[in-house]
């Protein structure tokens, strides 16, 4: 069987400044590999490395010439078989979860099938929470509005950015309208928050009844997030803490003791290295969900499918769709808080066809 791949680059570009505690994205380079056979190419894998800057231990040239280098290994034919080329790569999480995309994409038909689960046939919807931005608070309110008239029931808002004061404004806005039992609320402070405020600034969320906050400080800080954790003032979530600890997973999550853990593959090790941290985090009575890494509707597919096959009842972070202009169609929509696989909408995916 004679294998053939390519490489891509993609640059996507944001509807809107995405704010965040690090700064504005406007525009965000993902990189792509193509699997198929030399005798069927219309049938192809398609896999989505989305390195983070600032975060990704494989941003930029590190994760393009890692891939680009595997696409010419098989074309070369110098490999024994595709799982062989994962090894290496702890080091390239993006990378790895590219790889492992295309290879189970590939191995599905070629149809972006990663998972048999009944998400891909349409019959099951995941629930995700409604996604808001750093911003103007007149930006934030208006994306709040948006986010319940389009039926979410579960807001998560990223802080950190603007004044804290008009934040809690924000948060009073919602619980004016809704208590905790109609909207879920999740905020993300990106470890925004200094030490020496943390404390102060958790309790004065906590009366807005918190659902849980992502990273409030910078990561690195072990033993002072395990103190916050302890208090349990809002429950916590562990994110970037988790991208530079792959292999340390059962030492880091006994140490700081989390409620939660929030699972990205792009920067967590790939679709494997999840695995390794929801099966420790489970032996710990640690809670997760999962969350996109700004991929496009090809990465997102693949993190939905692959939610879908872990069947976690929580409401995950998968509504990342629509923040590109230039975005894949996909069958993937968003709809009353849940997200579906409409196998009565095309994959529009020329690009990976005409380059």
């Amino acid at each position: 069987m004679a294998l053939k791949a390519q490489f891509y680059k993609h640059t996507l570009n944001f509807s809107f400044d995405a704010g965040t505690s690090r700064g504005v994205l406007k525009k965000k380079d993902s990189y792509f590999i193509k699997i198929f056979k030399k005798d069927n190419p219309e049938a192809f894998g398609l896999g989505e490395a989305g390195p983070l800057f600032g975060l990704s231990p494989d941003y930029g040239e590190s994760a393009s010439d890692k891939l680009n280098s595997i696409a010419n290994v098989i074309n070369s034919g110098d490999f024994e078989d595709l799982e062989s080329l994962k090894l290496g790569l702890e080091e390239y999480p993006s990378v790895l979860f590219a790889l492992e995309s295309s290879i189970l994409d590939f191995e599905n038909g070629g149809k972006r099938e990663i998972f048999k689960t009944s998400f891909y046939n349409s019959s099951e919807k995941i629930d995700i929470n409604g996604l808001v931005w750093m911003g103007t608070p007149d930006f934030m309110q208006k994306q709040i509005v948006e986010k319940l008239e389009n039926g979410f029931d579960t807001i998560k808002l990223k802080i950190g950015a603007i004044d804290f004061d008009e934040e809690l404004k924000l948060l009073a806005f919602i619980r004016k309208q809704f208590s905790k039992d109609k909207i879920t609320i999740r905020v993300d402070a990106n470890g925004a928050f200094l030490p020496s405020e943390a404390v102060e600034k958790l309790k004065k969320l906590s009366e807005f009844n918190i659902h849980s906050i992502e990273q409030p400080i910078k990561d690195g800080q072990v033993e002072f997030m395990a103190e916050l954790c302890e208090k349990n003032i809002i429950p916590i979530a562990l994110d970037e803490e988790l991208i530079k600890n792959s292999g340390k997973e059962k030492n880091l999550l006994e140490t700081i003791k989390p409620q939660f853990i929030i699972l990205k593959p792009s920067l967590m090790g790939g679709i494997s290295g999840s695995l390794k941290w929801i099966q420790t985090a489970e032996s710990l009575d640690i809670k997760w969900w999962m969350t996109s890494a700004l991929e496009s509707n090809i990465g997102l597919n693949a993190i939905c499918q692959l939610a879908s096959q872990l069947k976690n009842p929580l409401p995950q972070g998968l509504g990342t769709g629509k923040l590109f202009t230039n975005n894949f169609e996909s069958p993937l929509t968003v709809k009353s808080g849940q997200i579906f696989y409409d196998a009565n909408k095309k994959w529009e995916l020329d690009f990976f066809k005409s380059n």
